[in-house]
């Protein structure tokens, strides 16, 4: 795991976090405090993990791991909100790009790893 994709994975998710969140800021009042806040601290969960796995050398491996875990329950919660219409079909298609581009950074670590 190199500085710069370290710099990279960080970045590339610290942009997602400034897309989704104001998205999550439009969810009706009884939402956003339920599934909005579940996206937005999953989302702050994956940030930290990010700071932890390159930081961490030991367990390097498995916070990559929780990192790939905590995206896929991410996708689960951002496609829950786009079926039930909280989310537009063309914003869940550029998130989901996104969390993809993140997830094949990830991949590429934990190959590595």
């Amino acid at each position: 795991m190199s500085g710069m994709t370290d710099l990279v994975l960080y970045q590339k998710h610290y942009d997602l976090m400034l897309y989704a969140l104001p998205l999550v800021n439009r969810f009706p009042a009884s939402q956003r405090f339920i599934l909005g806040q579940k996206i937005e601290v999953c989302m702050l969960d994956i940030a930290c993990l990010i700071v932890r796995a390159q930081k961490s050398r030991q367990y390097r491996k498995a916070r990559l791991f929780d990192i790939d875990v905590a995206l896929e329950e991410l996708r689960l919660l951002v496609r829950l909100a786009k079926d039930l219409g909280y989310i537009s079909h063309k914003r869940y298609g550029l998130f989901c790009e996104r969390v993809d581009e993140i997830g094949k950074i990830l991949g590429g670590w934990l190959k590595s790893a």
